[in-house]
């Protein structure tokens, strides 16, 4: 395995010191203002890596913004992965996650799939005080922390039914932190969430 940065205006960028957005994962779907990141070598993928590894090319405190979009069920590493956002990412850094949420029926197709992901999952890089929710877990995996600003669930609108019901249930279930872990804990298995999307802030 060997890191590569391709763009060459990313490098400099780097090289002096200014702070960049990076889209982890990204595969061939670009994000614009953001420079994209993926294993493989894609038309307009900037960054060859590996997420398992160390960004070891990406300096300390050198990233303001991190997207990642149906990327991390596909790592193994994943508290090494969280380590070094904690290390490249600057202060205030905003990082969004979006991942397959576990009641997902698609989620198990896919054999590259690692984990699946729940309410509680980025909490656990996250200090008690800084949880949103009332159920608190022990954020023993790494020494890095983050403060988690918000966690919304999505459902699949694929057919007339979901088009109907998904509005009202995304309201409900998104009212508040309370709606969410009552959901989670008594109905994902009567109406299955598709996506669940975390948002944090880099301590």
């Amino acid at each position: 395995y060997i890191m590569e940065i391709l763009n060459k205006d990313l490098r400099l960028l780097l090289e002096q010191g200014k702070k960049v957005k990076l889209h982890l994962g990204s595969g061939s779907s670009l994000k614009t203002g953001y420079y994209n990141l993926d294993i493989i070598r894609l038309q307009g993928v900037d960054i060859i890596a590996d997420m398992n590894q160390p960004l070891d090319l990406i300096p300390d405190n050198s990233v303001s913004c991190v997207y990642t979009q149906h990327a991390l069920e596909h790592i193994k590493n994943l508290q090494g992965l969280m380590q070094e956002l904690s290390r490249i990412c600057c202060s205030d850094a905003i990082i969004t996650i979006v991942v397959p949420h576990f009641s997902n029926p698609y989620y198990y197709s896919d054999p590259t799939h690692i984990r699946p992901f729940g309410l509680y999952s980025m909490s656990y890089f996250v200090n008690e005080e800084d949880q949103l929710f009332k159920r608190k877990v022990p954020a023993y995996y790494t020494n890095t922390r983050f403060k988690l600003l918000d966690t919304r669930l999505f459902f699949y609108r694929t057919s007339l039914i979901d088009r109907i019901l998904v509005p009202i249930i995304r309201f409900i279930v998104n009212l508040n932190n309370s709606t969410k872990e009552i959901y989670e804990r008594r109905w994902p298995w009567l109406y299955p969430a598709w996506q669940i999307k975390y948002t944090l802030r880099v301590k």
